[in-house]
């Protein structure tokens, strides 16, 4: 019996699709997710994409027929409305990074200012393309015209030079920037030295730097307006900007890290190797810290330093799944066995230490799971919090390090990721029980209104708290429905604790 083509395959997986809001994930042969995209109708978009004879009418669109050939199997996810399928989008096209997405965004070719920071005079010179590793870039900007006038108003204000400009060496090695009455209008030394345009230019440098989180900060509000609006197209195309704008910025800041941060991590390293007796200094750590929701919901984190820095790759959380209630231990020995046994399964080699936030028990607790491994354990330590006590699984004293020790302030950083990591958690999990809360049971009260309620407050207890007049003032509600609302809270009771 002949196979089944692959396009008929996913043509009946279409026809079995839901006809409302989500997210769609393309995946290739391999698995990997190459495209993340939203819907109104999850049936009729998706279907688009392998609807007969659609060759034809993607000639002149060659990414997209590349994008729809690479295609060999789809996943949803289902929301509730629009704007969560916008937000949920944006997350896992962050999360995930496909390929497809990240070139189509790219393809936008917004403006970019590029400086070489080789050049004896580092000109600050538009560009629509990352020519080169060695330069400095900010942006995307998508306004050209904003963008000249501030390009023209930051050389007036710091003296530096555009693309426009030839200066010419003089005798003496002193530079001259103009030849002409410019030198004047702007109001700075014509003649400098490269050390003396290199200030300049660092200062300039860093006014662009706040121009391009001002551009980002601008940005996030209109796409926030959009969607208020339900404008989903065009607030789409703005997280688009955003999410280029991001990258750059975080890679200008990695291009740019001072080298000299990496000698006081390997001062830190090598202090923890002799403090804690290891046979090489730990350039691999990991940390788990056990966490809960509302002192009951338990859930961890693992954060992964590598060379003394955080390596957000390799982080890690868990939601507990061996038992119900709160019992810090149980779920330390849960979320180690875990991490490990999936190590051990993917022969991937352990940390050079493992870091547990807590004290003896927590530290049993990991030590335990490695005893239901059957495996050795690598070097492990508690760090606890009130005395910063290091805690060790044999019969070793425990050890306090001095408080200016740099191998006992790289403990601190690692512990503190952890910690920060598993409240972003809790603050993810909470969202979601808030989305899921009371406001479900107040009559009229739709997605678009109870997102906006939940934005303004920060959490349901603020909300439940607030005035009639504060309900009234968030955009979408009137006198008479924040009233409403108001006493709605007042005859319903807050859960109870379990």
């Amino acid at each position: 019996m002949p196979a089944v083509p692959r396009s008929e395959l996913l043509r009946e997986k279409v026809r079995a699709l839901p006809d409302g809001p989500g997210v769609y994930l393309m995946k290739d042969r391999l698995g990997r997710i190459i495209y993340v995209g939203k819907a109104k109708s999850l049936k009729k978009r998706v279907s688009t994409y392998f609807q007969t004879g659609r060759e034809r009418a993607l000639r002149h669109q060659p990414k997209i027929r590349t994008l729809i050939e690479m295609i060999a199997d789809f996943e949803i996810l289902e929301v509730k409305s629009e704007p969560e399928a916008l937000l949920l989008e944006g997350k896992l096209i962050k999360q995930w990074r496909p390929k497809y997405n990240t070139d189509f965004t790219d393809d936008k070719r917004f403006l970019l200012v590029r400086i070489d920071l080789e050049a004896e005079l580092p000109r600050f010179v538009l560009t629509r393309f990352k020519k080169d590793t060695r330069s400095r870039y900010f942006g995307p900007f998508a306004h050209s015209g904003l963008l000249r006038k501030t390009l023209a108003t930051m050389r007036a204000k710091f003296g530096v030079l555009l693309n426009d400009t030839l200066p010419k060496k003089m005798p003496d090695g002193r530079w001259q920037l103009y030849d002409d009455a410019r030198a004047e209008i702007y109001g700075w030394p014509n003649t400098v030295t490269a050390a003396e345009y290199r200030e300049r230019a660092e200062a300039a440098c860093a006014f662009l730097d706040g121009k391009s989180r001002e551009w980002l900060a601008a940005l996030r509000a209109e796409m926030q307006a959009r969607s208020a609006k339900q404008e989903f197209e065009k607030a789409a195309e703005l997280r688009d900007v955003v999410l280029a704008l991001e990258r750059t910025l975080a890679k200008t800041r990695k291009f740019t890290r001072d080298l000299t941060q990496l000698q006081p991590n390997r001062a830190a390293l090598k202090e923890l190797q002799g403090s804690l007796g290891l046979s090489a200094p730990p350039a691999h750590m990991e940390c788990f810290d056990i966490s809960h929701i509302s002192g009951t919901f338990v859930v961890a984190s693992m954060v992964h330093f590598t060379d003394g820095r955080p390596d957000k790759d390799h982080y890690r959380r868990f939601s507990i799944k061996s038992f119900i209630g709160n019992d810090d231990f149980k779920a330390m020995e849960e979320v180690v066995a875990r991490r490990y046994h999936r190590l051990i399964a993917e022969r991937k080699e352990f940390p050079d230490l493992v870091v547990i936030d807590g004290g003896k028990g927590q530290v049993a607790a990991a030590l335990k799971a490695f005893v239901g491994l059957e495996c050795m354990p690598p070097p492990i330590i508690g760090l606890a919090k009130k005395l910063e006590t290091i805690i060790f699984p044999d019969d070793r004293a425990p050890l306090n390090l001095p408080l200016g020790n740099p191998g006992l302030g790289l403990l601190q950083r690692l512990r503190d990721e952890a910690h920060r990591f598993a409240n972003t958690y809790n603050a993810d999990l909470q969202s979601r029980k808030i989305r899921e809360s009371v406001l479900d049971d107040f009559p009229g009260l739709g997605p678009k209104r109870k997102l906006a309620l939940l934005a303004h407050f920060g959490s349901l207890d603020k909300l439940r708290a607030a005035s009639v007049e504060k309900i009234g003032a968030v955009p979408g509600f009137g006198e008479k429905a924040a009233a409403r609302l108001h006493a709605f809270f007042a005859n319903t009771k807050p859960a109870a604790p379990s």
